[in-house]
């Protein structure tokens, strides 16, 4: 079974930048889709950006087109999510998450990590 740890969040002024990362351990990652969530207080988790097991296609949900970024290091074992422009309403717990096996970059999605906090002040 996969293990998933996020790591890089943080506090940062509106406007400001993050990169997080995804480091996946018992087993590889390679031809898997991946994809990042996030969980604001009070609100369920909501799905941020994915992508498919090859690395070629990206999906965002609108509120963070042109802003986020997600990508793959296959050979590392790690996803990240480059996140520019951040603004107060993106403050929430990051989780990533494994896909299926060949899978597309819009899920669906069975494993997840614990999550990194991202806190944005106006």
């Amino acid at each position: 079974q996969v293990q998933l740890a996020e790591s890089g969040g943080g506090l940062v002024q509106a406007g400001g930048s993050l990169r997080l990362s995804c480091a996946a351990s018992g087993r590889t990652i390679r031809r898997y889709s991946m994809g990042w969530f996030r969980q604001a207080p009070g609100k369920e988790r909501a799905f941020v950006a994915g992508i498919d097991w090859a690395g070629a296609i990206t999906y965002y949900v609108d509120s963070v087109k042109g802003r986020f970024t997600i990508s793959r290091d296959d050979a590392k074992n790690t996803v990240y999510l480059q996140m520019y422009n951040l603004k107060p309403e993106d403050t929430a717990v990051y989780y990533c998450a494994t896909g299926k096996l060949y899978g597309g970059s819009n899920g669906p999605y069975d494993y997840w990590g614990q999550g990194t906090q991202v806190t944005v002040s106006s």
